[in-house]
């Protein structure tokens, strides 16, 4: 079995190169329960959340050869930011899809950083503008310099914004960004840094709408990450209202993402009214932006056959041991 390290991954993977994996990937189709959600308690601080997340090869799809089972493990700990751990921590399990041998065990946070990064930029080839170039970012964690990245894989981006509560590490993110050669720069001004954009990426734990739709220009593509349980949430009704709604899976979306499963409960949202998801966006079943004017709004809580890609296409890239 091999131990496959996060530099390992980012020597690996591409990002057009793993948009493009995912795109075949969300056509082919693979076996992805829901996941599991554990709430671990603590006698103080936030509750950590557990993730188990596993997928396989669905054979029926027509993939060859042995094909592959997955599963990733992932805690999310809200008070590690406190004492400057990422939030996100886990690790990824691949194995040999006949025989359940073990294959790799690879680092579950890079993958997901990739993976995640890469889902919301293959929805937005689908759903933003062809000439979107400026981008905002909202939440300053370890997910924000891949989101910039993967955007400006599929789309024309020349200027990144990037918002945070705490805006010291909105300007770390921004420098880091600068060092890539992007034209890159913390606001404090939330409220005007949306009405600017034509891509807005959120990647927070926010328990109260951050993005007002009020604000958002015609033609802007809204791009939902953070908020993984139906108590988070990251944009307001008048979003919901105002825009086209496209999620990763409806599964998973409508079960665990408050963004979704807020405004469904409310009834400002109905099942029917979210348009596609990334299985039908990726075989042409379902259509994405219709005009230049129209605001679209992607919401990913993600999933197993994201991973499983990722996973795969780490493993394959690395030569084997004779």
């Amino acid at each position: 079995m091999q131990m496959i390290s996060a530099a390992e991954v980012d020597k690996a993977l591409t990002f057009p190169g793993l948009v493009d994996t995912l795109r075949q990937a969300f056509r082919e189709g693979a076996i992805q329960p829901v996941r599991h959600h554990h709430a671990v308690e603590r006698p103080t601080g936030a509750a950590t959340t557990l993730l188990l997340m596993p997928a396989w090869s669905d054979f029926n799809a027509g993939v060859s050869g042995n094909g592959h089972i997955g599963v990733k493990i992932v805690t999310v700990s809200p008070d590690n930011n406190t004492i400057g751990k990422p939030a996100v921590m886990g690790l990824y399990l691949l194995l040999d899809g006949t025989t359940g041998e073990p294959q790799a065990l690879i680092d579950g946070q890079r993958i997901t950083q990739w993976r995640t990064a890469c889902a919301s930029a293959l929805a937005a080839s689908y759903l933003a503008r062809e000439d979107a170039s400026r981008l905002l970012i909202v939440g300053a964690g370890a997910l924000a310099p891949f989101l910039a990245q993967a955007h400006a894989a599929v789309r024309p981006i020349t200027q990144v914004r990037i918002w945070n509560r705490t805006h010291a590490n909105a300007d770390a993110v921004a420098a880091e960004l600068r060092a890539k050669g992007f034209d890159a720069a913390a606001v404090q001004d939330l409220d005007g840094a949306v009405a600017e954009a034509d891509i807005v990426s959120c990647a927070t734990i926010s328990t109260t709408p951050l993005i007002k739709g009020a604000l958002l220009r015609p033609g802007t593509h809204l791009d939902l990450v953070g908020a993984f349980t139906p108590e988070m949430r990251e944009s307001d009704d008048d979003a919901i209202r105002r825009a086209r709604v496209y999620v990763d899976t409806r599964a998973g979306a409508t079960k665990e993402a408050g963004d979704i499963v807020q405004p469904l409960a409310s009834g400002v949202l109905k099942p029917e009214e979210i348009v596609a998801d990334l299985h039908e966006l990726a075989r042409g079943q379902k259509q994405g932006r219709r005009s230049a004017d129209e605001i679209t709004l992607f919401k990913s809580v993600g999933a197993a056959l994201e991973d499983l890609a990722a996973g795969i296409a780490v493993y394959e890239s690395r030569p084997k041991s004779s």
